[in-house]
């Protein structure tokens, strides 16, 4: 066991108490070309997410005056402990299930009609996976889109608040009767139950996905899982602000001030 913040031994694999969210750092402008780019580092987990807006919608939503903000979700072959194929014959169902909550959350945090006919693509490629890739992916997917979105809003070519609020994600879960904060691998692989959560900057929910890996668990445990999950989440929100707040200058939407 290893000692955790306060100096007493915790179980958890990097000694974190469990309701401690592992170190967030976010580096915003990684890749020099797309319009908004940011790499999001939760503990071992390393996650690029790249932001680039396009001045045209898909062929269904065309004349409809609105626009559109898709994603997409990939592992490097060796961000995992043994190599992961690159999905070249297709896309898996697991892969296939985070791209759309991606899009999901991250729609969240948009007036779709104030960013007209325009679309915001969100590429997420992890880099190292230590668990949490789709939260990490959701968490700094929204800077990364925030930066694209600062970019057309100083240019005055969008309404400063086409960006209605933070979207921030996290994981939670119960391993050895535990509920613990923002599971790594180990503790996602042997949980008992795991959940992701996404949530508004206002503390509305975009998403839940929670799952019982053993036995049923109870509206209890529900509970505290969300209340655990929505504390994580709005720490993760205020290091958004934070990094948003840098050198880049003012942040210009009313909505994160």
């Amino acid at each position: 066991m290893k000692n955790n913040a306060s100096g007493l031994e915790s179980r958890r694999p990097d000694g974190r108490e469990n309701a401690e969210a592992r170190p967030v750092t976010l580096t915003l402008d990684y890749v020099a070309y797309p319009e908004g780019s940011v790499l999001i580092e939760m503990g071992e987990t390393r996650v690029l997410c790249n932001a680039s807006v396009q001045h045209e919608v898909p062929d269904w939503m065309a004349g409809s005056g609105s626009g559109w903000l898709t994603a997409t979700y990939a592992l490097l072959p060796r961000s995992t402990h043994t190599r992961t194929p690159r999905e070249t014959d297709g896309l898996g169902g697991r892969t296939q299930e985070i791209r759309r909550l991606i899009g999901r959350s991250l729609r969240g945090a948009l007036d779709l009609e104030q960013l007209g006919e325009r679309m915001v693509i969100v590429d997420c490629d992890v880099l190292q996976a230590d668990g949490g890739t789709r939260t990490a992916s959701i968490t700094g997917g929204y800077v990364a889109v925030a930066l694209a979105l600062r970019r057309l809003a100083i240019k005055e070519l969008l309404a400063p608040d086409v960006l209605r609020t933070p979207v921030a994600a996290i994981s939670v879960g119960v391993v050895d009767g535990e509920i613990r904060l923002d599971l790594c691998y180990e503790e996602d692989r042997d949980a008992d139950v795991d959940l992701n959560l996404a949530m508004t900057g206002d503390g509305r929910v975009i998403e839940v996905q929670g799952t019982a890996e053993g036995a049923p668990f109870s509206r209890e445990t529900l509970d505290r899982l969300l209340d655990l999950g929505e504390r994580g989440i709005r720490e993760l929100i205020q290091r958004q602000k934070e990094a948003l707040a840098g050198p880049q200058g003012p942040w210009p939407f009313a909505a994160a001030r």
